[in-house]
């Protein structure tokens, strides 16, 4: 009997020191388990690590990308040279009354008018002025008064010629002085030229004059 108990403590002892080795065996492995988690998993540092790493955007967030702040400002429109395309004229000078060759003509229609030629004689053109036409007779006071429609300053090409009427007395105004020469200007700044009137002398009491024309028969109209 005292054998046979000494056998169940002897086997109960094996039985338990067993289940410790186990035990034992069972804590290392999970230790093992524990050191080797951190090496195969990415912690969530790791993970920060790796997004901060990505390249940034060459581009200034406040310049709305680079496509944008490569775009140079658009330039500003040349300003026109002076004087290009001031006038109607582009650049040709006024008509001076030295530029100008005259001829004054006594007309058979209408009564006590003469026609008065003025031409080109440059080579160049010349802006011409047609309501400024200055007519006066030497010896005689005051320059004739405008008739007809006011003109548009045109372009005199060399020999080209413009036209006036001149009316030296009306009909139904009785007396007057005679005269065989006018003086002819294109404005009243400038000295006059004399011109004698073909088919004169003429009596003059109560002058007009038109504008300048492109025909002779515009001018003889007033």
């Amino acid at each position: 009997m005292a054998h046979t108990a000494r056998s169940r403590r002897t086997t109960a002892a094996l039985a338990a020191l067993s289940i410790g080795i186990l035990a034992l065996t069972a804590c290392n492995g999970d230790a093992e388990n524990d050191v080797a988690t951190p090496g195969t998993h990415a912690s969530p540092s790791a993970t920060g690590t790796d997004k901060g790493t990505d390249t940034p955007s060459s581009a200034d967030p406040g310049d709305g990308g680079s496509g944008k702040s490569s775009d140079s400002p658009s330039t500003p429109p040349s300003s026109p040279k002076p004087g290009a395309d001031d006038d109607q004229d582009g650049g040709v000078g006024m008509c001076e009354t030295a530029d100008l060759t005259y001829n004054v003509t006594v007309a058979s229609r209408p009564v006590n008018h003469a026609l008065l030629t003025a031409a080109n004689k440059g080579s160049d053109p010349c802006l011409l002025s047609p309501n400024e036409l200055v007519i006066t007779f030497p010896g005689l006071d005051g320059a004739a008064g405008h008739m007809g429609p006011a003109g548009k300053d045109w372009i005199l090409k060399p020999g080209e010629s413009a036209y006036a009427g001149i009316m030296f007395s009306r009909a139904d105004t009785a007396g007057g002085k005679s005269a065989d020469k006018v003086e002819v200007a294109v404005a009243a700044s400038e000295s006059p030229m004399t011109v004698p009137v073909n088919d004169g002398p003429v009596t003059v009491n109560d002058s007009q004059v038109t504008s300048f024309f492109g025909t002779a028969e515009d001018a003889l109209t007033y």
